[in-house]
């Protein structure tokens, strides 16, 4: 075959799309957009789709705009078989990565190199992407917990909640606190018995799988169903304690009330500063997943049983998100565990939070160690030694004084 046998024949648009999108150019990119004729699928000289290079530039807008226009998730002409999900991947945009998974991209499909999306994600570093992925579930495959079946009576997840399921479900984070408050926020905590029923039923249903079985995510699926089964517990107990108590309030409503003495429960610390619960609760659930023969089951049974093993609750992220390749300095919420929170204690300014819930959620323990943590802080600003004076910087200091 010739050179221009091999070359796509792109118009004067299509090239300047192209362009403008390798320089995220976003506005000129929707502009250009109006003017194309014969739609959105067509490929560049390489064989990659005008979605794979928003995909690549990690242009949300971009990827979005093009899905709505009947971009073709499976169009791949490129030599290297890299689909736009691979693409998203390589970018480290967990948000496009979510688009292609919505749009029902195959998360299974392996490039020349025999790698998925998802492995070429760690292989970069690109750590939030691997769970992203690796984390999916479509939205259409939890619509079955929303229907009938055999004689039930109602529904295990109500028709109007298959949204919130879904965001349940699919949240990385796996820290009891986070997935507690998920469920409050996402109005899930009126049916924690028919959502723990429903998670048992998705680990059974994944485990009897003659092909294709996914283990991280059945195991996945126990452990929330776990944590959903200890938050019902405590709301019981809560219930027996205050049945001559008229509840007040919004808290009442929400169920804000046993959430609370949930999440202390969880984020007590012991003398050591170290989480005695999520310890016994994470081994605790281990232990009863009752597939022993699964390789997820036992990694994880061999790591927890390992001298100086790791927190539990860490060894169960590494084996469902994938173990990082690297100790990076990730900063960490105090309460739920949330990456990268933006937020400090004002005083002390030495532990992050999410926001003000999680920071007054988590008072009752930070209280004791503020004033020490403050000191601490002072202590060692006092202890750094001076940094020379810049002689040109108080010059223009004292030129604007004058001026």
């Amino acid at each position: 075959m010739s050179e221009d046998g091999k070359k796509s024949q792109l118009d004067d648009i299509q090239l300047q799309l192209i362009e403008r999108i390798s320089k995220n150019d976003t506005n000129g990119f929707k502009q250009l957009l109006g003017q194309l004729k014969g739609g959105v699928n067509f490929v560049d000289d390489s064989g990659m789709s005008i979605l794979a290079h928003a995909s690549f530039k990690g242009n949300k807008e971009a990827v979005q705009l093009l899905l709505d226009m009947g971009a073709d998730i499976n169009l791949n002409q490129h030599g290297a078989d890299y689909t736009p999900l691979h693409f998203a991947a390589l970018s480290g945009n967990t948000n496009v990565c979510r688009q292609l998974l919505d749009a029902g991209i195959n998360a299974n499909s392996i490039n020349s190199v025999n790698r998925t999306a998802s492995q070429m994600a760690a292989f970069v570093g690109n750590h939030a992407c691997v769970e992203t992925i690796n984390n999916y579930v479509s939205l259409a495959s939890l619509e079955y917990y929303t229907q009938l079946h055999g004689q039930q009576q109602e529904p295990q997840i109500p028709p109007a909640l298959l949204k919130s399921f879904h965001t349940f479900v699919t949240e990385i984070n796996l820290h009891p606190v986070r997935i507690t408050l998920n469920a409050q926020s996402l109005g899930l905590l009126k049916l924690l018995a028919n959502l723990r029923k429903a998670l048992t039923l998705m680990c059974e249903k994944e485990m009897q799988k003659t092909h294709d079985i996914n283990e991280l995510m059945a195991f996945k699926y126990h452990y929330l169903g776990w944590i959903v089964g200890e938050l019902l517990r405590c709301e019981e107990q809560f219930k027996a304690q205050h049945k001559d108590k008229p509840a007040e309030g919004d808290a009442a409503n929400k169920g804000g009330d046993f959430v609370e003495v949930f999440v202390k429960r969880v984020l007590k610390e012991n003398k050591l500063g170290q989480l005695d619960y999520v310890e016994f609760t994470v081994r605790e659930c281990a232990r009863e997943f009752p597939y022993r023969e699964c390789t997820v089951f036992r990694q994880i049974a061999t790591q927890l049983g390992g001298k100086d093993a790791a927190p539990a609750l860490v060894i169960l992220r590494n084996a469902i998100n994938g173990l990082r390749g690297f100790v990076d300095e990730t900063s960490y919420c105090s309460t739920c565990g949330q990456e990268k929170p933006d937020k400090k204690c004002s005083k002390c300014k030495a532990v992050q939070y999410c926001d003000r819930e999680c920071q007054r959620l988590h008072w009752f323990m930070h209280k004791k160690s503020c004033p020490r943590l403050l000191a601490a802080v002072l202590a060692g600003k006092k202890d750094q030694p001076k940094a020379p004076i810049d002689a040109s910087e108080l010059r223009e200091e004292l030129a604007k004084l004058s001026a």
